[in-house]
């Protein structure tokens, strides 16, 4: 396959060349796939008012957005990653920045919108929490589409459109991607969002609250488990960032455990930084110091500026599943660590081997600890 097949998109509303964030030298992947085509063709079919509102909710780096572009939609998205590719494919493509409204998915929505456009995201929680939120912006005419691939569009979907929508009629199958159509249901109540949800930390006082997004939300997950009995203890004022924080559990008990220590939490998801400010807070109270960024890896901080960065890094992005996110943030993590003496700490299923990765970026690794399933690994910045 050619450079130019893995990232021009051939659609009625016109070519478009995407790329995927973060960036990577070979990369693997597009940055679409049949799912968006599919829907991007039936679009094209459609009459689409001039002044239609159009919303777009989980497009994965922009194909949607700017298939669509001329209608001026809005597009809300969990991931800033998300967001800021498709900032970047629309200036790659020459198509108007301010045509297109970027929300993320904890802003409020205004209005009625005529169009619906929802690629299933990966995590049905996710789509639980958009739908409640959609609901009191859908009028009875509002066309709404759920576009994915076969192997992903999971009897649950339904089940959550039927309950809190209305009825649905699927589309056949093409390239294993498939649309259903939701007639919004009056009878219908608005439903009571169950998220965020919160559970106690064991061994601790602290109620941890998640949104939708979050990973192991409803509870402690093992790898995070096994990490928390090993992090590291400092002296004096030291800067450590918690790199893809989801719920933040990993620097709030070092802050807790490293009273001096300044710690940075980074994720890419608005759901996770929001989960991590409000467990930071109702933990350890507003006037314990800390830093909430949602943004891409360690982008932001100056060379040589932290003493430790850990890491439980996902091995999936949206619906793909590699190890790009874990390698970036290790590589990332070499540029802001103080030479000398900075670590990166990161834990992960035995079999990810981070340490060939490690070994390779910082030229050593040791093992601070391991069981069954889990190796805890650091590496410092020599």
């Amino acid at each position: 396959m050619t450079a130019e097949t893995d990232t021009l998109l051939k659609v009625p509303q016109g070519e478009f060349v995407l790329e995927r964030l973060p960036k990577r030298s070979l990369e693997l992947l597009r940055a679409w796939d049949a799912a968006d085509e599919y829907l991007l063709n039936y679009m094209a079919e459609q009459v689409i008012a001039d002044d239609a509102r159009l919303l777009i909710l989980n497009d994965g780096f922009g194909a949607l957005a700017l298939g669509l572009n001329a209608y001026k939609p809005q597009a809300v998205s969990d991931s800033y990653l998300s967001q800021q590719a498709t900032r970047l494919n629309l200036l790659a493509n020459d198509l108007p920045t301010d045509n297109l409204i970027l929300t993320n998915s904890l802003e409020p929505l205004t209005g009625f919108y005529d169009w619906v456009l929802i690629k299933a995201p990966k995590t049905l929680a996710l789509l639980e929490d958009q739908l409640i939120r959609i609901h009191s912006h859908l009028e009875p005419n509002t066309q709404i589409i759920v576009a994915g691939m076969v192997k992903t569009m999971t009897p649950t979907i339904w089940k959550l459109l039927e309950r809190l929508i209305g009825g649905t009629t699927t589309s056949l199958a093409k390239k294993k991607a498939r649309l259903i159509f939701v007639t919004p249901d009056s009878a219908i109540q608005a439903s009571e969002s169950p998220y965020p949800v919160r559970y106690q930390l064991e061994g601790t006082d602290f109620i941890i609250s998640n949104h939708a997004n979050v990973f192991s939300r409803d509870s402690l997950d093992m790898g995070t488990r096994f990490f928390l009995q090993h992090l590291p203890i400092t002296k004096g004022v030291v800067d450590i960032v918690d790199l893809g924080c989801g719920n933040g559990l990993l620097g709030l008990i070092v802050a807790e455990k490293n009273s001096e220590a300044l710690v940075h939490f980074v994720d890419e998801s608005y759901m996770a930084v929001a989960s991590t400010q409000d467990n930071f807070e109702s933990a350890l109270g507003k006037q314990r110091r800390a830093v909430f960024k949602v943004g891409d890896g360690l982008q932001d901080f100056l060379p040589e500026s932290v003493d430790i960065v850990l890491c439980n890094p996902p091995f999936h992005q949206q619906n793909a599943i590699g190890d790009q996110i874990a390698n970036s943030m290790i590589k990332g993590a070499k540029n802001v660590l103080r030479k000398g003496s900075g670590e990166i700490w990161i834990v992960g299923n035995r079999h990810l081997n981070y340490q060939v990765t490690l070994k390779r970026v910082f030229g050593n690794y040791h093992c601070v600890a391991e069981n069954k399933k889990f190796v805890i690994l650091k590496a410092k910045n020599k």
